[in-house]
């Protein structure tokens, strides 16, 4: 038997959907503040003398969050996101109060605690196979869109991070457990799996397998990675980018990544609602534009205010709505008993996107003392997903999905 879409036999009721969407958001949210946490603290680190550079050290959550979506999506699959989503936020837990009273106090501590943080990255292939099993596929674009809103959890870190840690070295980790646990309690309480869904019963290594042959899982692969592989990039190395490139300090940087996320943030539901109304591929390819012209003009390194400032946003602009059109893409023409397994890869595939990019956008600070070249990269991939989207989104947008 499989995970499947709720029959009209058992059609939920708007208030069972708008909960199950509430509480998976939330759970997206919360554990997505705490992945974000050593971002905004990596300059404060580098300061104290415990890394000579942020790029690494805030880029190990990314890569263990993205890999460790794979198994899982899969996992969500077969055990329901009721039952994920909580376990998830449970296991955050202990990396956060591992790092909160021993882990920053060195930078190889701060290495294995960032390493465990990871699992807090997870969490996103929990809640997409999760939403959409509840949601019918008029509506699984816009649902899965206003899901991606719970990626503004980096906001929630760049806006109270470093005040709280000027407060209380302790404070900014004990105080994402506590939500952490308090939002684990109410899941646990609150959280039901859509009613017709059943678990995937194939064996992980074979579904997984399967899952590798379905030509829309690489397709999708590499459209995440440029859209919120991109945006993750930005938003963890945007406040050193700017310290280094433009002088800013890191209280104004950190603000100003904020406000990079919260137009993502923003961008991702609306990405969602248009792929709903005009198809995933045209979505695509329209965000994939915005963020070409911006690219185009950053490359040329142009004053902060205000046309830096706009490019930035117009950037965060196109790769929210990326992020969104991507997966109502997966939404509207995957198996839905594929939908967890297809979103672990392509999660990954995305948060790997945002792990590369800081490490050599550092090393080009280091050698180079510019970050051209890497933005001139940035449009160049962009270019490549354009045309991704133009040859296979519209095809993909209008016909099932072979071999899932």
């Amino acid at each position: 038997m499989s995970s499947r879409a709720p029959d009209r036999a058992v059609e939920p009721t708007g208030g069972q959907r708008t909960l199950a969407l509430v509480m998976a958001t939330l759970g997206f949210a919360v554990n997505f503040w705490a992945w974000s946490l050593l971002s905004p603290l990596g300059p404060v680190f580098v300061e104290q003398g415990l890394a000579e550079d942020a790029a690494f050290l805030v880029a190990v959550p990314v890569l263990i969050g993205s890999i460790g979506r794979i198994l899982v999506g899969a996992l969500t699959d077969r055990f329901g996101g009721r039952l994920m989503m909580p376990t998830i936020s449970l296991l955050t837990i202990v990396p956060l109060l591992f790092i909160g009273f021993i882990g920053q106090h060195s930078f190889v501590t701060l290495v294995i605690g960032g390493f465990f943080l990871g699992v807090a990255g997870t969490s996103f292939a929990v809640g997409v196979p999760y939403v959409n099993s509840w949601f019918p596929p008029k509506s699984r674009g816009t649902a899965i869109g206003v899901y991606g809103v719970g990626m503004g959890g980096t906001a929630i870190a760049a806006f109270t991070t470093v005040p709280l840690f000027e407060q209380g070295d302790l404070l900014p980790f004990v105080i994402t457990a506590v939500a952490l646990a308090v939002y684990a309690i109410l899941a646990l309480l609150l959280m039901k799996n859509a009613p017709g869904w059943e678990p995937q019963k194939k064996d992980i290594g074979h579904q997984l397998l399967q899952t590798a042959s379905v030509s829309l899982t690489w397709q999708a692969c590499y459209l995440y990675a440029l859209s919120f592989g991109g945006y993750v990039a930005f938003s963890v190395y945007i406040p050193t980018y700017l310290v280094n490139a433009y002088g800013l300090d890191g209280a104004d940087a950190s603000l100003r990544m904020a406000g990079f996320v919260i137009a993502a943030v923003v961008m991702r539901p609306i990405g969602g609602f248009l792929s709903d109304k005009m198809g995933a591929a045209r979505a695509l390819v329209s965000s994939s534009g915005l963020v070409l012209v911006a690219a185009i003009v950053l490359a040329f390194d142009p004053p902060l205010m205000p046309l830096g400032t706009a490019c930035f946003l117009l950037m965060a602009v196109g790769l929210g709505a990326g992020s969104g059109a991507t997966f109502a893409l997966i939404a509207q023409t995957s198996e839905p008993s594929m939908v967890g397994s297809i979103t672990g890869f392509v999660g990954a595939a995305g948060g790997l996107g945002g792990f590369v990019p800081p490490l050599l956008l550092g090393w080009m600070w280091t050698e180079l003392e510019s970050y051209t070249l890497g933005i001139v990269f940035l449009a160049v991939c962009t270019a490549i997903a354009l045309v991704i989207a133009l040859y296979v989104g519209r095809a993909r947008a209008t016909a099932p999905t072979k071999g899932a």
